[in-house]
């Protein structure tokens, strides 16, 4: 097959109206193994090829314009087409388009990155965030807190102490340690993992694990408990840290109550060990402030972050280090055996400083807090009134809803079914991005999304749930 037609140069593509759509499917089919993919499946049905972006929309080679609720993976905050990030990149570029961090050397768009995140990060008296250590990824950040985490213990001359506790259906990433934090059967499944000294405790997900007449209030004290259990059970002697999402994402966008999150931060506090916050998805905005656990009232020794920094438009990743962590690994550690050749990549720092220039001139976080995720709370719960829906939430600008048989008796379809696949497929249908985790339907729109764009989206999704509902009656699963 002669190729050279099928992909045109970038500016070409940025013009171009039509794509030789199955031209391109074969190539990808031939070609790319795409991540958390059935690759037989996807071949037999052709990927989806995005072609362009504005503002919250998305293109395909069809020319169909799409909103997308997700923000591409819980990441483009600013929304796409932000020419200042471009120019950012390009500048950077031509400046300086990359040197490493090793051999005592740094960089400008790093120090002035580090610099204001440690200022965006909230302080109080004898705790608080100066010091970054720079990935490309969260999966990497992650790694990053399995080896400072263990680091610290061995330097404080307690090297039995290396169990990290984490949550059942929690995601920390890919790679294998942060596929072993993370709680999903399917990837521990592939790969022996996890790997040694990682453990996992139940989520906080009060529909699921609930008792018949617990309030939620009960429920997020209960079940921070099973922290406690968990350390006393293993030997508080032995256990490094505990590792969580403030709202679990790829989980199925997982509220804990606001119990919850002061009952872990005693819980850490009596037997010592390590909190690490990973706000991959929660930073930069998403919950209404620069990091989630100013919202939830706790204080992390370690808080993960990505995508959001740069609004997705370049990888960056990160760990913002707490002075408890820090002080150790500076005064006595020496030297740090750990890092990653494009740690402080001058490019995606120099984006992310232009992308927290960007929200902050625009008061992104302001808005998601007290304008545009009150009205998203306000609009999703009207969701409640459907035949399907149980349970429909909102924080921020994250969302969640649950498809159920029974909304009387709480009862569940059948898993193999799968109904979320099917209001995902009517979803793509009807020009909206919403993901399916199960029979949860999750949304994480832009952080651009003006109150107009909400009620476009919010008659978008109640379509696909009326499709979905019309199907299920129709193959006999519903009256």
């Amino acid at each position: 097959m002669n190729t050279s037609s099928l992909i045109a140069p970038p500016a070409l593509v940025r013009r171009a109206e039509a794509h030789d759509t199955k031209a391109i499917q074969a190539l990808d089919s031939a070609h790319f193994l795409h991540p958390f993919t059935d690759h037989e499946g996807l071949a037999g049905k052709g990927a989806r090829v995005i072609t362009r972006a504005e503002n919250i929309y998305v293109w395909d080679s069809e020319g169909q314009k799409i909103l997308d609720a997700m923000s591409g993976l819980w990441c483009v905050n600013a929304g796409y087409g932000r020419k200042e990030l471009a120019d950012a990149a390009y500048q950077q570029m031509m400046t300086l388009p990359f040197y490493n961090s090793f051999f005592n050397t740094t960089n400008v768009p790093a120090v002035q990155l580090a610099t204001k995140l440690a200022s965006l990060a909230p302080k109080v008296a004898g705790w608080g965030f100066e010091h970054v250590f720079f990935s490309s990824s969260g999966s990497e950040s992650n790694d990053t807190n399995v080896r400072m985490v263990r680091r610290y213990w061995d330097l404080l001359g307690q090297p039995q102490r290396k169990v990290i506790i984490s949550r059942q259906n929690a995601y920390h990433g890919s790679t294998m340690a942060g596929a072993s934090l993370g709680g999903m059967s399917g990837m521990h499944a592939q790969g022996d993992l996890p790997i040694p000294n990682i453990t996992h405790i139940e989520q906080p997900y009060f529909l699921e694990n609930a008792r018949p007449g617990e309030s939620r209030a009960d429920f997020g004290r209960r079940a921070a408990g099973w922290l406690e259990a968990e350390i006393l059970a293993i030997g508080p002697e032995k256990v490094a840290a505990f590792i969580a999402e403030p709202v679990q994402g790829a989980g199925g966008v997982i509220i804990p109550p606001e119990t919850y999150w002061p009952e872990i931060q005693r819980i850490v506090d009596q037997y010592g060990i390590l909190l690490i916050s990973d706000e991959v998805i929660c930073a930069f905005g998403r919950l209404g402030h620069w990091f989630a656990y100013e919202k939830f009232g706790y204080r992390p020794d370690l808080v993960t972050f990505a995508k959001g920094v740069t609004s997705g438009y370049i990888p960056l990743g990160g760990v913002m280090v707490g002075g408890r962590v820090a002080k150790v690994l500076i005064e006595q550690g020496g030297e740090f055996n750990h890092g990653y050749t494009y740690s402080g990549h001058p490019v995606a720092c120099a984006v992310a400083l232009a992308n927290i220039e960007l929200m902050e001139r625009e008061q992104l976080v302001e808005r998601v807090r007290d304008d545009t995720g009150p009205y998203l709370a306000e609009r999703f719960a009207e969701l409640n009134e459907h035949p399907l829906v149980m349970e429909a939430e909102t924080c921020g600008l994250v969302a969640g809803l649950v498809l159920v048989k029974n909304k009387a008796t709480r009862q569940m379809f059948d898993a193999d079914l799968a109904v979320g696949m099917i209001c995902r497929g009517h979803c793509f249908r009807n020009g909206l991005i919403m993901r399916a985790v199960g029979d949860r339907m999750i949304i994480a729109p832009p952080l651009v999304m003006t109150r107009a764009q909400i009620d476009e989206m919010m008659d978008l999704i109640r379509r696909c749930l009326d499709a979905t509902l019309d199907d299920l009656r129709a193959d006999g699963q519903l009256a």
